[in-house]
């Protein structure tokens, strides 16, 4: 049966952030501030975001945010849409119909990591050095 969604599921923190009420997680506003990259660059990118960039008045530092497991990223799925598949009405801005990277290494194939299409919610494996988007989190308060 699972658990039933907050309402409301998300919120806007103004200052660059958005508070996922079911999970605790805190996510970038701005789902598309690094565009694609590969796998690496997405890893680094995340982890030196800090306050001023992508839209952030936060405070945060290099090292508090960071590239989410597949769990994180699925998390913001809604099987019941899709282009993208996340919850109408979501807070954040730039959230692509397209492919994100997650920080989780395939353990059969430790050259591929699992990515999370916002066309469907499908997730899969894909070679790291392909391009996909970055949407970096950070643990709750």
């Amino acid at each position: 049966k699972g658990v039933a969604w907050p309402n409301p599921r998300f919120t806007d923190n103004s200052n660059g952030t958005v508070t996922d009420n079911l999970t605790g997680l805190i996510w970038l506003k701005r789902a598309d501030c690094f565009g694609s990259k590969p796998w690496a660059t997405a890893l680094s990118d995340a982890n030196t975001l800090n306050s001023g960039e992508c839209g952030l008045s936060d405070g945060s530092v290099e090292g508090n945010w960071r590239l989410p497991n597949v769990r994180e990223l699925q998390s913001l799925i809604d099987y019941g849409q899709s282009y993208p598949a996340m919850p109408p009405g979501h807070p954040f801005t730039g959230a692509q119909s397209n492919i994100y990277w997650a920080s989780t290494t395939v353990a059969y194939n430790p050259s591929s990591a699992w990515i999370v299409s916002l066309f469907y919610g499908i997730v899969y494996p894909d070679d790291k050095t392909s391009g996909y988007f970055v949407w970096p989190v950070r643990g709750g308060p």
